[in-house]
């Protein structure tokens, strides 16, 4: 007999969003179970004999697990349906697992991030006490100085939050276009954090991109295209 669990971790895993919103769908109001709508985050479902429906539509009990990696185009939003009618992710990935965006990059963001339909891994790649690296290439206006490298790696503050130390190298800088091109390496999560983090330095960006999320490279991947995570990528 399956095992019953808690009903925001199976909405999780069915690609619903992430747990943390799951939750709040649970307190909206949202999900019903055997017809009957629950609000209590501590209900418990078994997946294989109870009937569970969101909005009105039933969750299915997807089996497979699928994990995918996108190198994201700028022009896209990251979620799985935007209210103001925009190009989304998900107009990329054409997979038939109900996926949802690990994380975010902004609109103008290019790069790496990961789909999956398992909550249990948006959950261990967002959570904070995992400390996953995020790797940024961020070309910005100007040529940075040493001083302004050493401000970035000790922690800037970005508004009222001072980010912890960061990797940072100089990678090229250009006099003739008056610009530098920076390699950050943060394992924090702040909305447009290192757009934010430049500007704590007066650096306006001109061009970022998320190169690599831990030791996951998009480097192989064009532009708008993805593949599945290996085995060895997964944990």
């Amino acid at each position: 007999m399956e095992e019953e669990i808690r009903l925001q971790k199976f909405l999780a895993n069915q690609g619903i969003g992430s747990r943390r919103t799951c939750e709040q769908y649970i307190l909206e109001g949202k999900i019903q179970v055997n017809g009957k709508t629950v609000t209590q985050l501590g209900t418990k479902v078994n997946p294989k004999n109870d009937s569970i429906t969101f909005q009105g539509k039933k969750v299915e009990n997807q089996e497979q697990k699928v994990y995918i990696l996108l190198n994201k185009p700028i022009g896209y939003v990251t979620t799985v349906k935007d209210q103001f009618h925009r190009d989304t992710v998900m107009d990329l990935v054409k997979v038939k697992e109900r996926i949802v965006p690990v994380g975010r990059l902004d609109m103008y963001t290019s790069g790496a991030l990961i789909l999956t339909n398992d909550g249990d891994f948006v959950y261990r790649w967002t959570h904070p006490k995992h400390e996953i690296e995020k790797t940024y290439t961020v070309t910005i206006k100007g040529i940075v100085t040493k001083e302004e490298v050493e401000q970035l790696q000790k922690g800037v503050d970005i508004g009222g939050y001072v980010t912890r130390p960061a990797k940072v190298k100089i990678l090229k800088t250009d006099t003739q276009n008056n610009s530098s091109r920076l390699e950050i390496t943060i394992h924090e999560g702040k909305n447009r954090q290192i757009r934010r983090m430049c500007e704590a330095i007066n650096r306006k960006v001109l061009a970022l991109h998320r190169s690599k999320i831990g030791t996951i490279s998009v480097k192989d991947i064009p532009l708008g295209k993805w593949r599945y995570l290996r085995k060895t990528e997964i944990f």
